[in-house]
Order: structure tokens, then sequence, then C-alpha cells
């Protein structure tokens, strides 16, 4: 089977988690990540790497970081990756509402915003977009009405997305479930995974993004879910 070609890949939340594992995987099969991220890189990615410090509930910022990562390879965007994503665990009428929306500013807007800014660059290369999801965009637990809202309208759209797309842009919907990342770490302990939990690594899961990313011409993977077999979240 013959395989695309990375080329330059933009990825939301690269300085962390999966997004900073995918920045490395893009690295080793020699593609170029364009960076957008709320916090800088860590100093392990190297200095060299295309980045723009954006925090996606804004949307013109979005825009205008989209634009300018674009500019630095002559407007040639091969691929979209949306893994940038934050949580406000809690009961509904515990979490502060400020909180609460920004989770569906960064995760669900914040997603959406990113496509469109980059879809023309993506048309015209005839480019592919993996957006990320997760198990709790299609299990619904308590004391996540924010994250799962975000993530179950994340796999909406995208999915309408395909549909929209189809034939012009390759579109994936990434559903990863519990990772060994920082993403927990500012949880109240009750929210936090028990030590003993069989999480997957964030580096095996970048791999299926670039999996998605290099199918050949005309080949859709259309849904991932990628977790530990002992993920609790699944099915």
């Amino acid at each position: 089977m013959t395989t695309q070609n990375l080329g330059n890949i933009l990825i939301t939340g690269g300085a962390s988690g999966l997004g900073a594992a995918t920045v490395k995987a893009v690295l080793q099969h020699g593609g170029t990540p364009l960076v957008i991220d709320v916090n800088p890189l860590p100093a392990d990615l190297g200095e060299d790497i295309a980045f723009v410090h954006c925090d996606l509930s804004d949307t013109g910022a979005v825009d205008t970081a989209v634009r300018e990562l674009a500019e630095r390879v002559d407007g040639r965007v091969d691929g979209v990756f949306t893994a940038a994503g934050t949580d406000a665990c809690g009961k509904l009428d515990d979490v502060a509402v400020k909180d609460w929306e920004r989770v569906i500013h960064v995760n669900l807007l914040g997603t959406a915003a990113v496509v469109r800014s980059a879809l023309p660059y993506l048309k015209a290369t005839h480019g592919r977009i993996v957006t990320c999801a997760s198990t709790l965009g299609i299990k619904a637990v308590s004391d996540a009405t924010a994250y799962c809202a975000s993530k179950f309208g994340v796999i909406g759209f995208t999915r309408a997305l395909a549909a929209e797309l189809a034939g012009e842009v390759g579109v994936t919907t990434l559903i990863p479930g519990g990772m060994h990342t920082a993403f927990f770490d500012n949880r109240d302990e009750q929210y936090k995974p028990p030590p003993d939990a069989k999480l997957n690594q964030p580096e095996n899961v970048a791999e299926t993004v670039i999996f998605a990313l290099t199918q050949p011409a005309g080949c859709e993977v259309r849904e991932l879910v990628v977790a530990a077999s002992t993920e609790s979240s699944w099915p």
C-alpha cells in the first residue's frame, strides 16, 4: 500500500500531551509540524518548530494564528490535528459558568475555528483533518457535563464535516481513551485516575494520527477508537 507523504501538519495543543507526542511523530515520519498552543513549547521539542501562541477560545486569534503558520510554509498545509483540549470537572451547579463555557469554547468551538481557517489551504492540497474527540464523546459520565458536551459535539461536527468535504478533504475522528499525560494533573483527587489505572501512552496514539494522515488518496479512515485494553470508558 502506498501512503501519502506527511508534508506540513498543523497541530493544536502541540506543547504537551498527545499534541506534543504527535509533533514528535510528525518529525520522525519526515513531516513538518506547525504548532498552536496557549502554552510555550517545551525544550525537548527543539527550537526550530514553527509555533504561534494562541488561546483557542479567541476565534479571531485562531484565524490569525492559522494564517501566520500557513504563510511560514508558503501557504501549503497538508493536514490538521486538533489535539488541544481542556476540562472542568464537577456537578453542573458547582462548576463556575465561565469555566464550564471555556471547555465548550476550547474543545468544540476552537476545533471548528481551526478547521474553518485551515480549509482554504487544505482544499488546495486535498489534505486531511483529524479531530480529537474522546471516549467521553460516546459515553456520558457524571460530573463531566462540559467535557462530554464538547466531545459529543466534536464527534457530531466531524461526522457532518466528513459528509460536507467528501472528495475534497479527508476527515477522521480520533476517539482516544485516557492517556498518561498531564491532562489530569490539576484535577481534584476524586477526578484523577487511580494510581494503578492502565492508561495508554500518548506516543502510541500519535502513531494512529500519522496512520490517518497518510492514507492513500481516496481512502478514508472515518473514525478511530484508540484505548488501553482495560479502558473503563470503552465500550
